[in-house]
């Protein structure tokens, strides 16, 4: 028995038969502990199968179903039906992404500079296996084990006003997760990664709006983690020119 209608006014975007994106309204008998996931679910499966998302694991763990709801990055699995009711919701793709259709967003933009961050451990040397793993203790763990709960939903770059006005700039998750990779004391990589990260398409882009962080599900805090990349990237800057010794791994 459902407890709950809800309106949905989703956006529709076909490529091959679409000029431009139009809105599509969709009544969705809902149970009071749906998630906006769960009703596009219904719509998909009850009423109309040309419905077009992303979405997989309903735990918010993958990160797929990002999306705008009412205005607010989101993810639909996390964003429940009994806070929207007795209105419209509507329901778009991520913003400052181009739409592939309906609901799916073009994220090439953000895989390339994921690459171009090196989000991967970099050493100088490889020790041999024999002589076992690479130790940490749990305060060296700490330095970077926030970022690595980033799971690239992309809701900080809807959220981000400098990334919508200034399409180069690297972006809060791509540039989190070379902070997460700078921080780890197993990686000799920040100075390869600062000829990116320390560029000003880089952190030197951000305006610290914060947004980033407000609108993050795992609350990674990026702004922060920009922030700090910042303060790093000056002191290598300043220790260069100075003479004393410039960049450090």
């Amino acid at each position: 028995m459902s407890d709950l209608q809800l309106e949905l006014e989703i956006l529709r975007y076909d490529p091959e038969q679409d000029q431009e994106p139009r809105f599509q309204t969709y009544s969705v008998p809902c149970q009071e502990e749906w998630v906006v996931l769960d009703a596009i679910n219904y719509v998909k499966d009850h009423i109309d199968s040309t419905l077009s998302y992303r979405w997989s694991c309903h735990m918010a763990v993958c990160g797929s179903c990002g999306m705008m709801i009412d205005g607010e990055p989101k993810l639909a699995c996390k964003a429940f039906v009994r806070d929207y009711v007795n209105k419209t919701v509507r329901i778009e793709p991520l913003a400052n992404f181009p739409i592939e259709r309906d609901l799916v967003s073009v994220l090439d933009d953000f895989m390339n500079k994921l690459r171009r961050v090196k989000p991967y451990l970099i050493r100088k040397e490889e020790k041999p296996l024999s002589e076992g793993e690479y130790r940490q203790t749990p305060a060296e763990l700490n330095k970077y084990k926030q970022y690595t709960l980033c799971i690239n939903c992309l809701c900080c770059y809807a959220a981000c006003p400098q990334y919508a006005l200034i399409p180069e700039f690297i972006g809060p998750a791509a540039l989190t997760m070379a902070h997460r990779y700078n921080q780890d004391s197993r990686d000799q990589g920040r100075a390869q990664r600062e000829e990116e990260t320390a560029s000003h398409e880089g952190v030197w882009d951000c305006a610290f709006a914060d947004a980033c962080s407000l609108v993050c599900p795992k609350h990674v805090d990026p702004a922060s983690a920009l922030q700090q990349m910042k303060i790093t990237s000056t002191v290598d800057w300043y220790l260069e020119h100075l003479g004393m010794g410039g960049k450090k791994s």
